[in-house]
C-alpha cells in the first residue's frame, strides 16, 4: 500500500493557489479541467517531495463546504519554521498558532483548512517577533 494524496475541496482556485503555492510554497504538479463534470483538479506537493500530494478539487458550480476544521489538518515539515511563517505573513497569511516554540505553527487555507508547520530537526532558538506572539482564532 501507498499514500497517494489528500483531496481539498476548494471554493475559490485562484485564491487556493495563491495560499498553498505562493505562499506556502508547494509546487504545482498538474491541472486538467474536467468540463462534463464541471470540475477542476489540482495536484500539488513539497518541492521534493511528490510522493506526498494534496489535490484541489474546484467545482464549477457553487457549493458551501462549511466546517473545514472537521477535516484535521494538512502536516508539512519545513527547514527553517520562522522564515516558512514570515514568508506566510508576507502573503498575507494569519499565523494562528505562532512558532513560540520554535517547532510548530498553524494557519488556515482559504476554504478554512488547518494547515500545521513542524521545524524539521530540532527546534530552532525561541526568537522575535514569535515568541511574544499570541495565538489569533482557532486552529
Amino acid at each position: 500500500m501507498k499514500y497517494l494524496h489528500t483531496m481539498v475541496r476548494v471554493t475559490d482556485i485562484d485564491a487556493s493557489l495563491k495560499f498553498y503555492r505562493d505562499a506556502l510554497g508547494l509546487q504545482e504538479l498538474s491541472r486538467k479541467d474536467y468540463p462534463a463534470g464541471r470540475y477542476t483538479l489540482v495536484f500539488l506537493a513539497a518541492p521534493g517531495d511528490e510522493s506526498a500530494q494534496v489535490e484541489l478539487t474546484y467545482n464549477w458550480d457553487p457549493e458551501s463546504y462549511g466546517g473545514g476544521r472537521n477535516f484535521g489538518h494538512l502536516a508539512y515539515a519545513v527547514e527553517n519554521i520562522y522564515a516558512t511563517c514570515q514568508r506566510l505573513r508576507d502573503h498575507g497569511v494569519t499565523i494562528l498558532r505562532p512558532p513560540r516554540d520554535g517547532h510548530m505553527a498553524f494557519v488556515r487555507s482559504p476554504d478554512d483548512i488547518s494547515i500545521e508547520l513542524l521545524q524539521q530537526g530540532a527546534s530552532l532558538a525561541p526568537a522575535e517577533p514569535w515568541k511574544s506572539m499570541p495565538n489569533t482564532g482557532s486552529w
